[in-house]
């Protein structure tokens, strides 16, 4: 059992962070997974629509139609959504997930650079935050120390 600073008793279970830090850097990538997931998901909507927004560039190397990058960013935004909610319940495997989804992401903005320069940029920036939050050494306990 361990005790806190009121003096109270609560017993571990399975691993536990030490530090805050830790806890902290996982919240923030859930918080910014869900955060890219709904606007991914946005994103997808309105190329799927064939919005006025996006324009395209006639010799780009990923050239797919703009119909077919929105389904691409539809699902890819659901799929990290999902994962970043589950981070928020501690799921081991979210953070693992996490990683390769915001990985996906990366490469999805990168060849999406044509459409949405600036918003594919930070989106790029925040995936590899992502990254670096979840992959981030952390200090646990075992059960029963």
């Amino acid at each position: 059992m361990a005790s806190n600073v009121s003096g109270t008793h609560r017993q571990r279970t399975g691993w536990e962070a030490q530090s805050a830090w830790a806890t902290g850097w996982t919240g923030a990538a859930a918080v910014l997974m869900t955060f890219g997931g709904i606007m991914a998901i946005f994103q997808g909507i309105a190329a799927i629509a064939e919005d006025d927004v996006f324009v395209t560039t006639p010799n780009f190397t990923y050239a797919f139609s703009l119909t077919g990058w929105g389904w691409i960013h539809l699902i890819l935004g659901a799929l990290v959504l999902a994962a970043g909610l589950a981070l928020f319940t501690g799921a081991t495997w979210a953070r693992a997930v996490g990683v390769a989804l915001a990985g996906l992401s990366m490469i999805a903005n990168f060849v999406w650079l044509p459409y949405a320069p600036v918003w594919s940029i930070v989106l790029i920036v925040i995936d590899g935050f992502i990254i670096w939050a979840l992959c981030s050494p952390r200090r646990e306990t075992k059960p029963g120390t």
